[in-house]
């Protein structure tokens, strides 16, 4: 294997090799500037967190799915929220409030997108480090700050924010109005407002590393398809949450200061606010112009993931390598024009809503680009069955299954009928909550021998597999049928309505498919803390993957590579070459060592 150092001026900075000193415990697993040990932080937060967003859900399904029942050994942990034996009505829009908070921001865009871009974006491109080590710290310990401050929330008299994770105004403005309103909603904002500057930093720095930091030989067409998706995550979130930003920023302003940038014409026991000239609308257009870029923020970095596990465990080349980044692009960019597809109900002009009712179905032509490609990869593959592959193979079905009941979403006419539905519940969960759930596992299961020098219990990961895929899709299809039924999303209580009585049984079944879900992540938290420690003992290139990062040591140190940097010769998917002694060539083997397995082009390339 050819490395070199580096040592030349151009296009390729100079790399120089960290010096190896002893640090503290402080300074090398709190106040690490080493870009592993900083995934590791963002992976553990977020592990924590969706626990406590699936517990929070736990809750709210219990009193969906056994609403006349009364939860009397709750009162133990939920205390005066629980009356009677019954959950306090504005304590369930808080749960649903910080669960949808919780899962979305916290564990889906920096459990995954923070654990991920830190691992891999340095590993990949032959980086010794992030462009800042500093800035990486910096924007773990405000995303640390963020969630003190929001799990703090928690615990409040007056409970935790409680306006949907939408915080529309004006139930988001006005303290007052309900007990969520009041210091639980001031909390969230502040906590989000440090959420997207760690979030802005992370971004800066994703973007710079992979521009400059390369290693010789790594253009930009031999970046992994990992690399490609994290970079355009950071782009996407660069560009839209500055916004929400914004948006947080004068609705504080509306609740504290008097201004009424989003209040207009209100009455609270019948007399009028001074408030006036305000839209609540376009606070809906602030948030969502971040809020449906934001699921490509979620589910960008699983394409990713997906198709390098995909490619490596198929033994094929990843089919339509530029087609995939081709598409990529087309997705980060239609992502921050079709936000107002959200917003169908709001009464917004016919005209406008067929200008983005079009951009939303054009969104699915890269989408099924994406599919396609996998499925060819798929194809005809000597497919190895390891845990993280089967949470690929899962992602692509429960995206397709999503993704479909997206297009049907798309279109204005029906939109408006089912918006207020569980139709869209489902949809949304499917294609941007577990779809992007199983990615992340897909990534830990993959990958965690890198993290950590061992190896996760494929077993357990089988079980933890089908269990998972098993919930994800007892929860969600029935929840398609309720919705197309007319059930509505947001209800505490719907045994009022005698319409919808008859879909009692079917809620029940939903919320045990849910408490089941929830479960069976036990079995992957303790196979993960188990591993971490008593793991079987990882080698170099367990996966026989072709990227950089398993040509580091199995546990590297900070710098990553002991001696000078790698050189890159080729592309990452080299796998089952013809003429080729083994089914894989990583990417620092030059083409002169494999004469026999060298297509026409391939020296071109070099």
């Amino acid at each position: 294997m050819a490395t070199t150092d580096i040592t030349t001026s151009g296009v390729h900075p100079v790399h120089e090799e960290h010096e190896q000193h002893e640090q503290s415990f402080i300074g090398k697993y709190v106040f690490s500037q080493d870009h592993k040990t900083i995934a590791k932080q963002y992976l553990f937060t977020g592990i924590f967190w969706a626990f406590i967003g699936s517990f929070l859900s736990v809750l709210f399904r219990l009193q969906l799915g056994w609403p006349e029942a009364t939860f009397s050994f709750l009162e133990p942990i939920l205390g005066g929220w629980i009356e009677n034996g019954k959950i306090n009505p504005e304590f369930y829009l808080a749960l649903v409030t910080m669960h949808g908070t919780i899962m979305v921001f916290f564990v889906l865009t920096a459990g995954l997108s923070g654990t991920f871009s830190n691992l891999l974006i340095p590993l990949q491109i032959g980086a010794r480090d992030m462009a800042s080590g500093f800035m990486n710290m910096l924007s773990y310990w405000l995303f640390f700050v963020s969630s003190l401050i929001m799990f703090w929330s928690l615990f409040l008299d007056t409970g935790p924010a409680a306006g949907g994770w939408t915080v529309y105004p004006p139930l988001s403005v006005l303290p007052e109005a309900i007990q969520g309103s009041a210091a639980g909603m001031t909390m969230w904002l502040i906590a989000m407002a440090f959420f997207i500057a760690s979030t802005l930093l992370g971004g800066i720095n994703y973007i710079t590393t992979v521009i400059n930091l390369r290693t010789k030989g790594m253009s930009m067409s031999r970046l992994p398809l990992t690399v490609w998706a994290l970079f355009f995550t950071a782009i996407v979130g660069l560009l839209s949450f500055p916004v929400l930003l914004a948006a947080a920023i004068l609705l504080i302003f509306d609740r504290s200061f008097g201004t009424s940038f989003f209040l207009s014409d209100i009455y609270i026991a019948g007399e009028a606010l001074v408030n006036s000239g305000g839209s609540p609308i376009l606070f809906q257009h602030l948030f969502w112009f971040l809020g449906h870029p934001e699921v490509y923020i979620v589910i960008l970095p699983t394409f990713g993931i997906t198709s390098e596990v995909i490619a490596t465990n198929s033994r094929k080349p990843i089919f339509g390598y530029r087609a995939m980044i081709g598409s990529m692009i087309g997705i980060s960019v239609l992502s921050i024009v079709v936000w107002a597809h959200h917003m169908f109900v709001s009464g917004m002009n016919p005209f406008l809503g067929s200008v983005f009712m079009f951009l939303t179905l054009i969104i699915a032509v890269p989408s099924a680009v994406k599919v396609f490609n996998w499925l060819a990869t798929l194809w005809r593959g000597n497919i190895r069955f390891t845990t993280a592959m089967l949470f690929a193979i899962g992602f692509v079905s429960i995206f397709i299954s999503g993704g479909l009941t997206g297009i049907i979403l798309g279109n204005s006419s029906i939109d408006i009928q089912l918006h207020d539905t569980y139709f869209v519940v489902a949809h949304f969960h499917m294609v941007m909550g577990a779809a992007a759930f199983f990615g992340m596992f897909c990534g830990v299961y993959h990958w965690f021998p890198k993290m950590f020098g061992r190896m996760m219990d494929e077993k357990l990961g089988f079980v933890h597999f089908w269990f998972t895929f098993l919930a994800v899709y007892l929860v969600f299809l029935p929840m398609h049928y309720v919705g197309i039924a007319g059930f509505p999303r947001r209800y505490y209580n719907w045994t009022g309505f005698e319409t919808f009585n008859i879909f009692t049984d079917l809620n029940t079944f939903i919320s045990i498919a849910a408490i089941f879900g929830f479960f069976a992540q036990f079995i992957f938290l303790f196979n993960f803390l188990y591993s971490i420690w008593r793991g079987r003992r990882a080698t170099a290139n367990p996966w026989h993957s072709n990227t950089l990062e398993w040509t580091t040591p199995v546990r590297p140190g900070h710098g990553n590579w002991p001696g000078p940097l790698p050189v890159v010769y080729r592309w990452p998917y080299d796998y089952s070459k013809p003429g080729a002694p083994e089914d894989y060539i990583p990417q620092t083997v030059p083409y002169a060592e494999t004469p026999s397995s060298n297509l026409p082009h391939d020296r071109d390339e070099e």
